[in-house]
């Protein structure tokens, strides 16, 4: 069982457990092994981690609390309508049924025009209203396969002979990991080249599902020839992009232009107020943002009763994000005119831009934020908040209930590690949130001849990526030695006994390599190139490290 606050804080220390648990690390070995190194390396080129579908690894996954239940009741003709609840932390799932045809009626409890669809994916927190068919006096599995196609739970209709249903192949992530790296620039921005995507009509994951897109090139040979390059359209150009096979004939996934709502949905008269949102992101520090600004860090939205909200949202990371408004329906404008779907969660896709409006009718304060936990927890998220409305008589306190909202984004994380070498200990900790860290790193020897060192440094990310960090903080260096040092400026490295304040700053280059450049209070510079966490294998990591006091550190 995983305690939610644990696998937050796993996830924000940048560990990639969770991917070496699903076997999704994309390590270079695999890349060189199955012919995409140069897509490996683009992707670093990008400073892109790997590429994920889910955050999490979970051990099991259920129906009303079980991982199979079966309702043998069910005969031959039978029509059984089915209310399908995502109630997941942090989980898409993929629904799929051996009898034949879905046929959905009702999204997020609105109903819809019915269609026939084959499967569907429901995002966290999405409410799905489907009929299925029993074909025959057998029993048939209507399965619910996690996007990760780690793991699946069952529900299995009528009695007599297992009908099951085709599962899911694992992901082809490298063929991902190829498409993002065209529509990644270097400045981290997604690039949609022009292609005005919305409503799930194109999901660019369909490179990544083998039962659409086939077996990968890589499996046929293996491209020796082709170079790296390192543009912003790298791997993949406008007409793939454009010509990329975006469905099946023989599978029809269900997508939002095809939900109808059979009433008219037009919002009554009233004053139009516009936003812009844009979903941002920072995969690798785990900070998830509404244009660039947490939950605690910016205002309450204020809106007026009776004014009609207008949310122009566009998705500018590489993970979907289900948004969900509390307390009220919106529509989602998907092509259908006045009949407009109802709905209170919208699954948004990467390189999406999508538009919803609802009506201003109530009163108080409504959250909106993303409904997978642990990026609504890291701040992706807003306050409406409606003007001159009396105050809430649940909440007594009304900025001490505020300030725990808040909590959530501004919490610290704690992480350490200790190493053992030949010459002595190294280990460093760290204390950080959404835009600051305090860490400390140390190297205890043996003996005096070997030294000991400490440096401890208070910093900030800056920026919409967070690659810039400055800092300041303290050096303090001791050994006794008869050999004076000299650094690569020429100046004495002073490391028998050094005391000195420092101030810095640290910039993610290209290959995820930190740039690290300080000045101490002796006047001493020092610049720093290091890398950590290399995937060379699914479990073996690489790390280097040189600088100008000819320090240096493999491992």
């Amino acid at each position: 069982m995983k305690i939610p606050k644990q696998v937050h804080r796993s996830l924000h220390n940048a560990t990639d457990w969770y991917a070496i648990r699903k076997g999704s690390t994309q390590n270079y070995f695999q890349a060189i092994g199955q012919g995409y190194f140069s897509t490996k390396v683009a992707n670093e080129w990008k400073r892109m981690l790997a590429m994920d579908v889910s955050d999490v690894a979970y051990d099991r996954f259920l129906t009303n609390g079980k991982t199979q239940i079966e309702q043998p009741l069910f005969k031959k003709g039978d029509k059984v309508k089915l209310r399908v609840v995502n109630g997941s932390a942090a989980t898409y799932f993929w629904l799929t049924w051996s009898g034949g045809k879905i046929t959905v009626v009702a999204n997020d409890g609105e109903d819809i025009e019915p269609v026939e669809v084959d499967r569907l994916i429901i995002a966290v927190s999405e409410t799905y209203d489907i009929i299925v068919t029993v074909p025959e006096d057998m029993s048939y599995q209507f399965l619910a396969t996690a996007e990760d196609r780690t793991k699946s739970t069952s529900l299995w209709l009528g009695s007599g002979m297992l009908m099951p249903a085709n599962p899911l192949p694992k992901l082809k992530y490298f063929e991902g990991m190829k498409m993002m790296n065209g529509m990644m620039k270097l400045n981290g921005d997604l690039d949609d080249m022009g292609m005005n995507m919305s409503n799930q009509t194109m999901d660019m994951n369909n490179v990544m599902y083998p039962e659409i897109s086939g077996e990968p090139e890589s499996k046929k040979k293996m491209d020796k020839n082709q170079d790296v390059h390192h543009d912003e359209k790298m791997d993949m150009s406008h007409d793939d992009m454009q010509n990329m096979d975006m469905s099946s004939e023989d599978i029809v996934t269900l997508d939002y232009s095809m939900l109808r709502s059979p009433k008219n949905t037009t919002l009554p008269q009233g004053t139009l107020k516009e936003l812009h949102f844009e979903l941002t992101g920072n995969m690798n520090r785990f900070v998830w943002s509404i244009n660039n600004k947490t939950v605690s860090e910016a205002d309450k939205i204020l809106i007026h009763k009776g004014e009609n909200i207008r949310i122009i949202m566009t998705n500018n990371t590489m993970m979907r994000h289900p948004m969900h408004l509390h307390g009220h329906y919106f529509r989602l404008l998907n092509g259908q005119g006045e009949h407009a779907p109802l709905k209170n969660v919208v699954d948004i896709m990467p390189m999406e831009t999508d538009t919803l409006e609802f009506a201003a009718t109530e009163s108080g304060d409504w959250f909106f934020h993303c409904h997978i936990l642990y990026h609504m927890m890291s701040g992706m998220g807003r306050i409406f908040s409606y003007e001159n409305s009396l105050p809430n008589p649940e909440l007594p306190n009304p900025s001490q209930s505020l300030r725990k909202l808040y909590n959530d984004d501004r919490q610290f994380h704690v992480m350490a590690k200790v190493g053992v070498e030949s010459n002595g200990s190294d280990g460093e900790a760290m204390l950080a949130n959404t835009r600051w860290k305090l860490a400390t790193m140390w190297h205890l020897g043996y003996h005096d001849e070997h030294g000991y060192e400490n440096e401890i440094n208070l910093g900030k990310y800056l920026g919409k990526m967070q690659w810039l960090y400055p800092y300041v903080g303290f050096d303090y260096h001791y050994r006794v030695s008869d050999i004076i040092e000299k650094n690569y400026f020429n100046q004495i490295s002073n490391k028998n006994n050094r005391k000195a304040f420092v101030l810095g700053v640290e910039y993610t280059l290209p290959m995820l390599i930190i740039a690290d450049g300080r000045v101490d209070t002796d006047g001493k510079f020092r610049f720093q190139l290091s890398r950590e966490d290399i995937p060379v294998t699914n479990r073996l990591r690489l790390n280097l490290m040189a600088n100008t006091d000819k320090e240096y550190t493999v491992g």
